[in-house]
């Protein structure tokens, strides 16, 4: 028996590798147990949204009365008017917007420098540090509200949109969370790099970490916004009803002998409306982001 007889031929082992590869390459389809639990979740989690809505468009009576209505009625536009013009909602739209927005931006924006410090640098005491951020967020923001409130006042900033500004505007959760995403996702050598091209602390700030901290800040953004949308229980405190944001104003339409049910949903689907507005203007670009990260990583 001859050498080439003893040597297998290289067919044996080219049909796995072959499977192997284009099994690589195969796009996975979901199965029928997928899109029906995905429907499920769907319709649950849209199902509170419809009964505002449904609630919004009926009376105060029909609302009282059993069994509770399960379609949409015909006074929808009148709530909403009434609504808006009780609550003040036009006020607190442009309120909430603007607090809202520069919480999110001053988040976003001090989350990120402080999770890139650290994430990246290097300096004395800095894992104690790191441990007393988070150590922050076991405490509950309850304790919080009465030297704060004082504190404001002492600053005569009571009922001033900056009372619920600026003890927000540094998260220890952001911080956490922005300094977990930049040790994985950005490369001390990319940091060191731009180091030797010469670039100042800015620079390696502006054109390294932020591009590649952009995912995380997105996802960041709009926890952000919506926590800082609905938020509650400090602008009831520190603002009052001439200067509201919508959380507060929403509170006075529950005021009453007997209260409106149905115009309380339909303020409280006003609330609600910009939320779903941002999140189908950017949600797609926040998605994607997510996915260019992952990718990436």
């Amino acid at each position: 028996m001859t050498t080439s007889e003893l040597t297998l031929p290289p067919t044996a082992a080219a049909p796995q590798g072959r499977r192997r590869v284009m099994g690589a390459g195969k796009q996975l389809h979901a199965g029928p147990v997928t899109y029906v639990v995905l429907v499920v979740f769907a319709l649950v989690s849209l199902a509170p949204l419809v009964w505002t809505a449904i609630a919004a468009s009926r009376t105060n009576t029909r609302l009282a009365q059993t069994p509770p209505p399960l379609w949409f009625g015909g006074n929808l536009f009148k709530n909403l008017e009434t609504a808006w013009d009780q609550a003040g909602m036009g006020t607190a739209m442009v309120n909430t917007t603007f607090v809202a927005g520069t919480i999110t931006v001053g988040t976003v924006l001090f989350s990120t420098l402080a999770g890139f410090a650290f994430a990246k640098l290097r300096f004395r005491f800095s894992t104690a540090l790191l441990l007393i951020t988070i150590g922050t967020m076991m405490v509950p923001p309850q304790l919080a509200v009465v030297p704060l409130y004082l504190w404001m006042t002492d600053l005569h900033w009571a009922n001033h949109l900056q009372t619920v500004i600026l003890p927000t505007l540094v998260s220890a959760f952001g911080t956490f969370f922005m300094r977990q995403y930049l040790v994985q996702a950005l490369p001390t050598e990319l940091i060191e790099a731009a180091r030797v091209d010469g670039a100042s602390s800015l620079r390696v700030v502006w054109h390294v970490v932020f591009p590649a901290a952009r995912p995380a800040m997105a996802v960041l953004g709009l926890l952000t916004f919506v926590m800082a949308w609905n938020d509650f229980l400090w602008p009831i405190i520190a603002l009052n009803g001439e200067n509201p944001t919508v959380q507060v104003a929403l509170n006075q339409l529950g005021t009453g002998y007997i209260p409106d049910d149905s115009v309380i949903m339909a303020g409280a689907l006003l609330g609600t409306l910009p939320l779903l507005l941002a999140f189908l203007l950017f949600g797609k670009q926040i998605v994607g982001g997510i996915m260019q990260g992952a990718v990436k990583g």
